[in-house]
């Protein structure tokens, strides 16, 4: 095969996830760059085939090479693991996270294995999951556990901005107490691997202040002077290319325009909105730091509007389209 195998699990069946992939599939585009193989119910991916209108027929295969390039056919892994006649679009249910579960473990053995190079995933719902009993709250939590990884390396990319996360689902006060030197210093070093594992070479990375210009020496607070500031050096003095703090109300437009490689934002928000501001459906997360690629959408279920056929592919087709991008360069810096 001339170009990867992207292995997408099907998500929520009671979401939207299954219209935003039949759509996704559809798109020449996706299949341009990649091989979409599809982990999930057949009778759903039918039935969001007909919500959406997409010109697709489904093939179920057993054996990856039964893959061929045909634009108008979804392959997918089938599992019988949703009882249609119980499906209620735009509800939570067990049988749903538990079936969305089933497809990311299966996935993931696929791409573990090197059968399919990397994972697309649209949206899970933490609330089916939840009734469903399975013990993790989200994707993160799931695949650093399925990898063995503590704390996997959460990167948004949207158009030419790049960002990582040094504190994520905490509180202001508690994202402040984790900002320590050597919790600085650690990701920077992880920063620059993961970037280095996605192609990119004579890389540059900025550190986002977190006082208002970045403290002014000490003007508006020294949390820059006594934490971020030392970690900063000490990942300078292990020959990490990287500036700051540059003042956060600036260092997401200067990395949009090419002077920074990547920006590591300090706290949750401060990089989502940057990100989100910059283009919403078009901002994809990269999970790094596992021994394989994953990208995902950044938005949730939908199940207002799940069944309708009106949800956007848009951040879909951007997820696969990273994932098929980065997809060689990852399985060869891995090696």
């Amino acid at each position: 095969m001339n170009k990867p195998v992207i292995a997408i699990p099907m998500g929520d069946a009671s979401g939207v996830g299954p219209e935003i992939i039949a759509k996704s599939v559809a798109e020449d585009e996706i299949q341009k760059h990649c091989y979409p193989l599809v982990i999930g119910n057949k009778n759903v991916m039918e039935q969001a085939i007909a919500q959406t209108s997409a010109d697709l027929s489904i093939m179920t295969i057993a054996h990856l090479e039964e893959i061929q390039d045909q634009s108008d056919t979804l392959y997918l892994i089938h599992m019988d693991n949703i009882d249609i006649e119980q499906l209620q679009k735009g509800e939570v249910q067990a049988q749903c996270g538990q079936a969305a579960f089933e497809y990311i473990e299966k996935a993931v053995d696929l791409t573990k294995e090197g059968r399919t190079a990397a994972l697309a995933t649209p949206p899970i719902n933490k609330e089916s999951l939840k009734a469903a009993e399975v013990p993790y709250i989200g994707h993160t939590e799931m695949l650093g556990a399925m990898a063995g990884i503590d704390d996997p390396l959460t990167m948004f990319e949207v158009h030419d901005l790049r960002i990582f996360f040094l504190t994520r689902h905490v509180s202001i006060r508690e994202a402040i107490n984790q900002m320590t030197s050597d919790r600085v210093y650690d990701y920077l070093v992880r920063c620059d691997q993961a970037l280095q594992h996605l192609g990119i070479e004579n890389r540059k990375i900025a550190v986002a202040g977190l006082n208002p210009h970045s403290g002014e020496n000490g003007l508006f607070g020294t949390e820059e002077i006594d934490e971020i500031n030392p970690g900063i050096q000490r990942a300078q003095e292990a020959e990490i290319v990287v500036e700051g703090p540059v003042p956060a109300d600036s260092v997401f437009y200067q990395a949009l325009n090419g002077k920074y490689d990547a920006v590591l934002s300090l706290y949750h928000d401060q990089g989502h909105i940057a990100a989100k501001m910059t283009d919403f459906e078009k901002t994809i997360s990269v999970t790094n730091g596992l021994p394989f690629l994953r990208t995902s959408v950044d938005h949730g279920t939908a199940f207002d509007i799940a069944g309708t056929g009106k949800a956007s592919a848009v951040s879909m087709v951007e997820c696969i389209k990273l994932a098929a991008q980065y997809a060689p360069y990852f399985i060869t810096n891995q090696k």
